[in-house]
This record gives structure tokens, C-alpha cells and sequence, in this order.
């Protein structure tokens, strides 16, 4: 027998991982949860708005199904707490003194101003709360914030019927301006979902920060005019000029100036600042677009911790 040894050919060397990678793509498919480019996410949030409507309407028909007066409780939450506020607030602290129609001022604020906190609350868990629906389905997560936020919208609809009749009863009659309150509404409807997205990113990440909101949203309630007059504070010149600017330039302070300014005649007959209206849509374009793109491009994260 020949000592020589026959040379046979090497096998060539696969890379399994390289073979897969390139089976995938020759048949279409991608990366599980991959982050679309925006354009393409805006489309996939439109396919699935029917989807975003039923989902909040679920929402908020289960919201108060364990109680027993269930709906009612969209209207007396926010009747008892502007009834608390009367009279801590306007009774004991005497804040009514100087601010014509105290009453319809202060329900007002309320009402307007528990549309913006129970928006950013509900968004703190809008992916944290329906973890098991991010991990098991694959949709645009930013439809959950979005469902959040109409459910809120939804909601408001409800305490706008109960402060009517409170107008009405207190000799309020509606009237042309009060048209005004519908794009002021759907502004403070852009600045909600937007702060509310920011927030359902931030509270994914770190659940610790729904914890911390109720305090940070008490201290903006406190800042922001709902039991007393922002105007008469400016108008002392008893604060530095930066505290100043910030309470005029206070997001929530104006979108309820704005609701006040069409349903009440006292502040209608007044001249509004013509910067407030600027504002408005500022607040709505910065935060709706800025808090939507940013809760995009943590598209991938959600659900993967």
C-alpha cells in the first residue's frame, strides 16, 4: 500500500447563523418587534385606528363596572373633588374674593384640569398595565398611549355635559363663544397625548415613576390656576420676573384660561392676552409631534424587559 495519501477537497464552511440570516430575507422576513421608519409607523397606527377607538371605548365602559352607580362616577369625581376644593380653597382660604363667578371658574378648572392629569396618570401605565397584550401581539405600541388618551377625551365628554347644567343653574347661558372651547380642547387633546406617550416610555423603562406622578401632579394643580386666580397673583408684582413668565407660559393654566375665556361671560367680556392662543398651539405641536417621535424610537424596547 502507497504511503502517499490521497488530497480530497475541503468542505466548504457554513456559517449557520450567516445561511439563516439570508433564508429570511430572500423570503421577506424580519427582525420580530424591529422599529419601522416613522413614516411607515404613522401608517400602521392608521390601519389600526378602528382598533384604538374600540380599545379605549373598552376602556372606559370597564372602568367603573365593579361599582354600583358605574357610570355616574365619570361626573361625581370630578364634582366632588371641585366641591372640596370650594370649600378648603375658596371658603376657608377665601381665594373666591376678587374672582367674579367663582363657582363656574373653579369647576371649570377642575374639570379641564383632571383631563390632563388623568391622561399622564393612565399614560404612566398604558404599556406597564397591558404588558401581556405588548408581549403577545405585534401592532405599533403607540396605539396604546393614543387609546389612552381618547379614553380620557371620551371621558371629558361626560364632565362637559355635568358642567353645562352647573353653567346653566349658576345663570351661564350658552352662547356663540362658546364654540371657542372646541379647538381649545382638541389643543389640550394633542398636549395630552403627547405628555402621555413621554410618559409611557419613561414609566416602561422605570415603573417607579408612576409612584412618583401623583405628587409632581399635585404640586402642577397648585401652579396652575384651578382654585385661584393666576391674574391677580401677575398683576401684584410680588414675584421675580422668571416665576412670573412660568405661570403665564404654564401649559395646563392655559388651556383652562382658554375654556374659561369661551363658557363664562365674565372672563369672555375680558380681553384675552393674544399670546395665550400662540401658546396653546405651541404646547400642542411641541409636545403631540416631540412626545410621539420620542416614544417612537424606543419602538423595540417595549415589552422586552
Amino acid at each position: 500500500m502507497s504511503s502517499q495519501t490521497i488530497a480530497r477537497p475541503r468542505p466548504e464552511l457554513h456559517n449557520p447563523e450567516t445561511d439563516l440570516t439570508a433564508l429570511a430575507i430572500r423570503h421577506g422576513l424580519t427582525v420580530s418587534g424591529s422599529r419601522p421608519t416613522l413614516r411607515a409607523y404613522v401608517r400602521q397606527l392608521w390601519s389600526r385606528r378602528h382598533f384604538i377607538v374600540a380599545f379605549a371605548t373598552a376602556r372606559l365602559t370597564a372602568q367603573y363596572s365593579q361599582a354600583k352607580l358605574g357610570q355616574v362616577w365619570q361626573v361625581m369625581t370630578p364634582l366632588l373633588n371641585a366641591t372640596v376644593y370650594y370649600f378648603i380653597f375658596g371658603v376657608l382660604l377665601d381665594t373666591r374674593s376678587g374672582v367674579a363667578d367663582f363657582v363656574p371658574f373653579l369647576v371649570t378648572g377642575v374639570f379641564i384640569w383632571t383631563f390632563t392629569s388623568s391622561s399622564i396618570m393612565a399614560g404612566t401605565r398604558a404599556i406597564s398595565g397591558n404588558i401581556g397584550l405588548v408581549r403577545a401581539l405585534h401592532f405599533p405600541r403607540a396605539g396604546l398611549p393614543i387609546a389612552i388618551a381618547l379614553q380620557q377625551l371620551q371621558q371629558l365628554l361626560f364632565s362637559l355635559a355635568a358642567l353645562t347644567g352647573i353653567l346653566i343653574a349658576v345663570g351661564e347661558y350658552p352662547h356663540v363663544s362658546w364654540l371657542l372651547a372646541i379647538p381649545a380642547l382638541l389643543l389640550q387633546a394633542g398636549f395630552n397625548t403627547g405628555l402621555s406617550m413621554i410618559m409611557a416610555r419613561l414609566a416602561g423603562r422605570t415603573p417607579d415613576i408612576a409612584q412618583l406622578m401623583p405628587f409632581v401632579l399635585r404640586t402642577w394643580m397648585y401652579v396652575s390656576g384651578v382654585m385661584w386666580s393666576i391674574d391677580h397673583v401677575l398683576s401684584s408684582n410680588k414675584l421675580p420676573h422668571l416665576v412670573m413668565l412660568a405661570l403665564e407660559c404654564n401649559p395646563a393654566a392655559i388651556y383652562i384660561d382658554l375654556v374659561r375665556f369661551a363658557l363664562i361671560d365674565s372672563f369672555t367680556a375680558a380681553q384675552l392676552p393674544p399670546h395665550v392662543w400662540a401658546l396653546a398651539l405651541f404646547w400642542a405641536l411641541l409636545f403631540g409631534a416631540g412626545g410621539f417621535v420620542y416614544f417612537w424610537k424606543a419602538e423595540e424596547e417595549y415589552g422586552r424587559g
